[in-house]
């Protein structure tokens, strides 16, 4: 039963990955995808998938979004607030400017530190790409640069360091293991601020190399553009001190609360230093939001589909994880020799390689596995921040969400997007995993 069940896993990954790809919703996808494995695994269909438990796809579902839903709110809402005043447009207007616009290298650097400085503000990845796409385009036609190009800086900036390497980011990949392992948002600082460094390196090395490539290719704005029909409205905008005030507030908020703060405090300063964010954009912003309920409104709603659809990666990584068939594939990962840190990010890489979603990964990784790394005397933050990048390691993956938005946004596709944007992500994670797990394992002991 088990091989037919490992095969039965191998069935449903696949099913998740090819219906994404063609365009279902993961809403549709998953369930699906769940209901392969359980009838390959010999399991009842009615309480593995319409059952409470968290065993179960609908109970696993349902406890993600009432563990983490107040965190994609109040996310989302400060999203909204930042995103329809103009104070990121702001923010990266003024970035750009310092950096100039003349110079193709400078330019890249510049869209990576302005997606740098809005993703570690608690801004969602998918605001941000809103928000820096529009202002690329104009610099890329400019300066008649591959259009291709914008991934590398793009997804360093909103998708490796700040998102899961960075001590005291408010990103919900750094929030999911203080519930399970009572650490903080500055979990394994030092090792974490040298990853960082390893990843932006990295990523600064490949940005130039691709580049250079690029420019003796003979590649052009053109190349890579059918069509461009984008207009950027004009608007009035706060000024770049006010709009990166609330952001600034937030960091030093929940980077202070988790050094300073007692265990109930670290365990909860994200959300009153997400609180206090959006209470100072009502304030600073206020001019620039004449429908400011409409705004709180609308910042509410958006925060439903991003975590419907990380709980319904969840859930079908519950399923997956709770067959007779996973019993090969954790066998096989947790009885690999050596740092049981290995066996941890294999085991988070492949769950965030099936979901599509790293902080899907540590939904389903945090609950199954952590009590097993804690029992093995591996330190709670050295747990936390390699679980955190290795679900990072492995996100990019067809199937996944914010690539697929990415794509729509950009008019890119998978031949030409997919290969920049893995090697960026991944690779630059990989680097940061080595080195905090190195240095993790020395300074932890």
């Amino acid at each position: 039963m088990e091989i037919l069940g490992f095969i039965g896993i191998l069935l449903g990954i696949a099913t998740i990955i090819f219906l994404s790809v063609k365009g279902f919703n993961i809403a549709l996808a998953a369930p699906l995808s769940a209901l392969i494995v359980v009838i390959f695994n010999g399991m009842k269909i009615q309480p593995s998938i319409l059952g409470l438990t968290d065993a179960s796809y609908m109970g696993s579902l349902g406890t993600y979004v009432i563990k983490f839903f107040i965190i994609f709110l109040l996310g989302s809402v400060l999203a909204k607030f930042m995103e329809e005043s103009g104070a990121t447009i702001s923010i990266a207007e003024f970035i750009i400017k310092k950096f100039g616009s003349d110079n193709p290298y400078r330019v890249l650097v510049a869209i990576f530190i302005v997606a740098s400085v809005l993703t570690y503000g608690g801004i969602s990845l998918f605001v941000v790409m809103f928000a820096v796409i529009p202002l690329a385009r104009t610099l890329f036609r400019k300066l008649d640069l591959a259009w291709n190009l914008i991934q590398v800086p793009l997804w360093m900036g909103i998708a490796t360091y700040t998102m899961t390497i960075l001590p005291g980011t408010p990103a919900i990949q750094n929030v999911i293991p203080i519930q399970f392992l009572h650490t903080s948002l500055v979990a394994a600082a030092l090792p974490s601020l040298l990853g960082a460094v390893g990843c932006v390196a990295f990523g600064l090395w490949y940005m130039k190399h691709e580049l250079t490539k690029s420019i003796k290719l003979g590649e052009n704005y053109a190349t890579y553009v059918t069509e461009d029909t984008h207009v950027t409205e004009s608007k009035e905008l706060p000024s770049f001190g006010v709009s990166i005030l609330p952001l600034i507030i937030l960091i030093l908020i929940a980077i202070s609360g988790s050094i300073l703060g007692t265990t109930f405090w670290k365990a909860n300063i994200i959300y009153v230093a997400l609180l206090t964010g959006i209470l100072l954009s009502m304030l600073l912003f206020r001019k620039f939001l004449p429908k400011m309920l409409g705004t709180l409104n609308a910042g509410a709603a958006g925060s439903l589909v991003p975590i419907f659809n990380t709980s319904a990666a969840v859930a079908f990584g519950a399923v997956v994880v709770t067959a007779p068939g996973f019993t090969v594939i954790s066998k096989a990962l947790l009885g690999i020799p050596g740092s049981p840190l290995i066996s941890l990010s294999l085991i988070t890489g492949a769950m965030s390689a099936i979901t599509g979603s790293s902080s899907g990964a540590l939904g389903i990784v945090m609950p199954h596995f952590a009590a097993h790394y804690l029992a093995a005397g591996v330190n709670p933050q050295l747990i936390h921040r390699v679980a955190a990048i290795a679900s990072n390691v492995t996100t990019i993956v067809p199937q996944s969400g914010v690539f697929l938005t990415f794509l729509a946004l950009t008019g890119l596709n998978h031949k030409n997007a997919f290969k920049q944007t893995f090697i960026a992500v991944s690779v630059s994670c990989l680097i940061a995993l080595v080195v905090v797990i190195g240095l993790g394992s020395i300074m932890f002991k």
